[in-house]
């Protein structure tokens, strides 16, 4: 009875997260039209670079400085095929990452100036190699991983849908961040887990486990973030997003939401492998008693929680380094002054939640699979 229940149950939530998708799916793009940044006065095209035509030492301000001048052939547009001249270095400092190199494929920036149109290379057109990593990617995921690896690729694909379709458009439009993170958060983990760990008892015990942990997460988040006087405000992309964006988004939630996505990518990996775990010790042995099935689970996730949190330090000390590295460099400031700056702050936080998130991920996973899964009618012994 209790399994025709709990099957009935996750029916039910994951037609809710399918129909929930393609709603989100059709109204973000309406919602992020109307909320979105005011646009930019800049055309952007595509360009090969022809010829270098001038290349080497300025000075601007009494300091030596490289100089450019490239001569481009568009490639977009109306003045495709038009031979325009670029000049880099002079007004303003020419950045290693945009010198230009003769045969390569260059972003450019048109902006309307009083003295006519003025073009600037504003980027390397990067996209086809993004997309032939990507393929190395997918192929590695199938070739290695079956139709699992297929299934994943499937739950990655939904993922990122949810995200640019429904989490950011509705931050945007001015709805609450943590509410709608939070909404996106259980239609990911219903979109992914799935497909990704196969439609079987285990995976649903490893889904509701997920769900639960993240409602603490939140719980987690909310406090440590208010302990901790943060508002959300304290780095450079939150600075951007306030010049740029109607100021109807709530910053303190955007941290929150930011936390949630950042634990939610470790937590399902987790709540499967626990309830994996418990599924087989229980299967070699279907004679353990509750509660030893439930010390011998929490005895393996003890060994994932060391090497999950350790990734999750290492996986925030990265995306974070140039900035541990700006004020660790920055001598004039006492460790104290560093330590309590609220970018910081934030990193430390954000790293405090996901981990202890995982920690408690582990006894609470084992003590749902201990229960649910030994509900199920024994395997005889041969």
């Amino acid at each position: 009875m209790i399994k025709k229940i709990a099957t009935q149950f996750f029916r039910v939530f994951s037609f809710f997260a399918v129909f929930l998708f393609l709603l989100t799916a059709s109204t973000g793009a309406a919602l992020a039209q109307e909320h979105t940044v005011a646009s930019s006065p800049e055309v952007f095209l595509r360009a090969q670079v022809v010829e270098i035509l001038e290349e080497g030492q300025t000075v601007a301000d009494d300091i030596p400085q490289p100089y450019q001048k490239v001569q481009l052939k568009i490639l977009d547009g109306a003045e495709r095929g038009q031979i325009i001249a670029v000049e880099q270095g002079k007004t303003e400092k020419l950045l290693e990452s945009l010198r230009a190199k003769k045969g390569e494929t260059v972003v450019v920036a048109k902006v309307a100036a009083p003295e006519g149109q003025q073009y600037f290379i504003n980027d390397k057109y990067r996209l086809p190699s993004l997309g032939a990593v990507l393929a190395i990617f997918f192929l590695a995921a199938v070739v290695f991983g079956g139709w699992r690896g297929a299934a994943s690729l499937l739950g990655l694909i939904f993922t990122v849908l949810i995200l640019v379709s429904y989490i950011v458009p509705s931050i945007l439009a001015g709805q609450n961040p943590l509410f709608v993170t939070i909404v996106g958060s259980l239609a990911i983990i219903f979109l992914s887990m799935y497909p990704a760990h196969g439609f079987n008892r285990r995976t649903s015990v490893a889904l509701l486990a997920t769900a639960l942990t993240l409602m603490l997460a939140v719980i987690l988040a909310t406090a440590f973030i208010s302990l901790s006087k943060l508002f959300g405000t304290g780095s450079e992309e939150a600075f951007y997003v306030a010049r740029g964006v109607a100021g109807g988004i709530d910053f303190r939630g955007l941290l929150l939401a930011g936390i949630l996505i950042g634990v939610l990518g470790v937590l399902d990996d987790i709540t499967t492998g626990q309830s994996a775990a418990v599924d087989e010790i229980f299967k070699a042995n279907p004679s353990l008693s509750f509660r030893e099935l439930y010390r011998r689970g929490v005895s393996v996730g003890r060994e994932h929680i060391a090497s999950l949190v350790n990734t999750l330090v290492l996986a925030y000390a990265g995306a974070s380094l140039p900035l541990f590295i700006l004020f660790i460099s920055d001598k004039n400031k006492p460790v104290w002054v560093t330590l309590n700056n609220e970018t910081m702050a934030t990193e430390i936080i954000r790293t405090l939640v996901g981990s202890a998130t995982l920690v408690l991920a582990v006894p609470f996973t084992t003590l749902l699979a201990a229960y649910l899964l030994r509900k199920r009618k024994k395997p005889k012994l041969v």
